[in-house]
């Protein structure tokens, strides 16, 4: 699934040349997202995944604030301060999309509605945990996260592969408090898409311009890769 243009390939690639950009996260992990899947964005990058699900996909996205049929970003001159996605930037909303409050949009998380979780994270681990919600220096910042993982039937993650000072969020283990346990699928990041498998991360592709021996360094954790298995 994807609507990118030569025109847009651009956007998709990081400032370095190497990897993906934010965009070219988000774009990635909507060409892996499967027809018919009702699917949560949370905040952060996951929410830029909205503008590349096309028109005519029968692809319904949740924000925990209280819409199903969730669209793309909305530019300057369609603003509506009424409508906003979960990270409180401007949303616009598909032909049939519902609105409705917080206790009813939690009810659809907490009663297993939706097909997948699309989530920021910090760390993630082999053996599938996550931590996304706080950090040493940072505010702590729960939200929605602990009840998408333990709802949705499939949880991916969409985060930098390294932090600001080079240390991998690809991990043995998580250092950080856990968001919750044995629950991610999939990571894509700015270096590649990613499977733990509760022994390693499973390499499923890599990003353009990404070499073996970057992502080898960037990773602290061991890796499979497809001509080995």
């Amino acid at each position: 699934m994807s609507t990118a243009t030569i025109e847009q390939a651009a956007e998709f690639v990081a400032e370095t040349g190497v990897g993906w950009s934010r965009r070219g996260v988000a774009h990635r992990a909507a060409i892996d997202i499967q027809p018919g899947a009702y699917v949560n964005l949370g905040m952060g990058m996951p929410l830029l995944v909205a503008d590349y699900i096309p028109q005519e996909a029968e692809v319904f996205l949740h924000s925990e604030n209280g819409i199903l049929g969730l669209g793309p970003g909305a530019d300057e001159a369609h603003r509506d301060p009424d409508l906003v996605d979960a990270g409180k930037g401007w949303a616009t909303l598909r032909s049939g999309a519902a609105t409705f409050d917080s206790s009813m949009s939690f009810s659809i998380v907490r009663g297993g509605r939706l097909s997948l979780a699309i989530l920021g994270g910090m760390q993630v681990a082999i053996n599938h945990n996550l931590a996304n919600w706080t950090a040493p220096g940072r505010t702590p910042g729960v939200g929605g996260a602990m009840d998408l993982v333990a709802g949705c039937k499939a949880t991916w993650v969409l985060q930098a592969h390294r932090g600001k000072d080079g240390s991998s969020k690809l991990m043995r283990e998580c250092t950080l408090p856990l968001t919750g346990k044995g629950v991610v699928d999939r990571v894509f990041t700015d270096l590649g898409v990613f499977d733990p498998t509760g022994d390693a991360f499973r390499v499923v592709e890599l990003a353009p311009g990404v070499s073996r021996d970057l992502v080898a360094d960037a990773t602290d954790a061991p890796l499979i890769w497809k001509d080995a298995e």
